[in-house]
């Protein structure tokens, strides 16, 4: 009996081992799936402010044992995430990064938050026509210039006249500074610096400040603004012996500071000549991205008329806008002379920047009887021209103004200086070019390319609600015509004309009070 007992309980010990091994090898069948990684759907993620927007996330593999995530967002002032779902919150950008639990894996999403901007309301502009009588104005002409303020230039505005309206200069010129509603100037007394608008066929004086210790001349000075109050005022002294500088608060003209640029008068390059003079104004410009004021100059020989002469090539002084301190001086070694240099933008535009806040300059070199064009840039951050870049190749002629477009096209005004060099040669025309590659394309109208315009020393295009719109007065036509080009589409289309016994020159867009 003892040994049946014995026999018993060793067989009952085997069965319990027998189930607890059992147990073992099935817990080991269920064991924990780690985490190996993450994605997340969309990778990005476009919105407008005050909208939502939801991610996935999928974890890999897809029988993981923890499934348990983390989402946070990167500018919670921008987009915030709750669970996957992202809510707009103000224009910007975000990174929205979701993170597992197990392993730490993160896929993110990247998050673009836009708003919708009110519809530009273009009546509350209008654009004035500069109009000079007998022949085209610019270059100390005597000719009397009138303005006139259209409310559009579209063709339903048939021909445009001054007869019997538009507001006559008087002692202003042509060679001016605009902004918002103003028109700054020195004026022909060359005593003060002046702010005025032009309304209801009248020069409307607003501020008047006489000069101080600098002063200046009429159309013979350049300018940058430094913001919308600042602006800065630069010339050559009386005998050009060096360079004046003074800065002035546009709201009522007021000067803030004013002073001498600590540069000399560059060495001759010349074989016989002597440099005596800086170039009048030169080109002043301020590069609101880099923080930078950039001042163009050259040097001369002091002589006028034909015995008058450049002796240097142009250099690019780069200055603190604060003190106006030179912080570098450097000679180009690219080309001669930049373009616009007498009146130093008054009249046309020669610099222009990018999105990138890279500065273009159009500039130009004597070369095989002509001017040759030239189309330079200075890098973002860099204080002297890139040596790899040419914007305007195989020029046939001087390149004179420019307006950047957007998605790296230039509106340009250039010369055939086979067809003619003087002011009112009909030898001028209209191209957009690329700036990747320098191609050019004349502009045309219905399948034409425009014909060649008269006219050179004046800005006779402007930018306008993503239009160009743009004057040519060709010698077939009676009236300057104004087309208008969609910065969009490409496309060009015929606006109003103007009539043909005014010599059209230069078109401005002014706030409306």
């Amino acid at each position: 009996m003892k040994k049946f007992k014995f026999a018993l309980l060793a067989f009952m010990t085997a069965l319990v081992t027998f189930g607890f091994t059992a147990c073992s090898d099935d817990d080991d069948e269920v064991k924990d799936v780690p985490v190996t990684g993450i994605t997340v759907s969309p990778t990005t993620l476009a919105l407008k402010t005050g909208t939502t927007g939801t991610l996935t996330a999928t974890i890999v593999p897809g029988d993981a044992s923890n499934t348990t995530v983390t989402w946070s967002s990167s500018a919670e002032s921008v987009a915030t995430v709750d669970k996957g779902v992202v809510t707009a919150v103000a224009e910007g950008t975000a990174t929205i990064t979701v993170k597992t639990d197990d392993g730490s894996f993160t896929a993110t999403c990247d998050v673009t938050v836009t708003s919708d901007a009110p519809a530009f309301d273009e009546s509350k502009y209008h654009f004035d026509l500069f109009l000079t009588v007998g022949k085209h104005g610019g270059m100390s002409s005597k000719n009397t210039t009138i303005v006139n303020s259209i409310s559009k230039l579209t063709a339903d505005m048939g021909t445009i006249t001054v007869k019997g309206e538009g507001t006559e200069l008087g002692d202003y010129s042509m060679e001016s500074i605009s902004r918002g509603k103003y028109y700054y100037q020195i004026p022909s007394s060359n005593d003060a610096f002046v702010k005025y608008q032009i309304k209801e066929n009248k020069v409307v004086e607003t501020a008047k400040v006489p000069f101080k210790t600098n002063t200046y001349k009429v159309r013979s000075y350049t300018h940058a603004w430094i913001d919308d109050n600042t602006l800065v005022i630069m010339a050559a002294n009386g005998d050009a012996s060096k360079v004046l500088w003074t800065k002035l608060n546009a709201g009522n003209m007021s000067i803030i500071e004013e002073g001498t640029l600590d540069i000399l008068l560059p060495e001759s390059e010349v074989e016989g000549e002597v440099t005596k003079k800086f170039t009048t104004s030169g080109i002043l410009t301020y590069n609101e991205k880099a923080g930078k004021l950039y001042y163009f100059y050259f040097g001369k020989n002091g002589l006028s008329g034909k015995s008058g002469k450049t002796t240097t090539a142009f250099y690019t002084a780069v200055l603190d806008p604060s003190t106006l301190a030179v912080e570098s001086n450097k000679r180009n070694s690219l080309v001669q002379e930049m373009a616009g240099s007498a009146y130093g933008e008054l009249m046309q535009n020669c610099i222009m920047y990018d999105e990138n806040g890279n500065l273009y300059l159009a500039a130009f070199s004597d070369k095989n009887d002509i001017e040759e064009g030239h189309l330079l840039r200075i890098n973002n951050g860099e204080t002297d021209f890139d040596p790899t870049y040419e914007g305007y190749p195989n020029a046939d002629g001087k390149l004179l103004t420019l307006q950047y477009l957007g998605n790296g096209k230039a509106l340009a005004y250039a010369r055939n200086d086979a067809s003619g060099t003087a002011i009112d040669s009909y030898s001028h025309y209209y191209s957009i070019i690329d700036l990747a590659t320098g191609e050019r394309t004349r502009l045309s109208y219905n399948g034409k390319e425009l014909a060649y315009s008269g006219g050179r020393f004046s800005q006779r295009s402007v930018l306008f609600n993503e239009k160009a719109y743009f004057g040519v007065n060709t010698e077939a036509d009676a009236n300057a015509v104004i087309y208008i080009y969609d910065t969009k589409t490409g496309t060009v289309e015929k606006g109003a004309e103007v009539a043909g016994e005014f010599y059209f020159d230069m078109i401005r867009v002014i706030e409306n009070d």
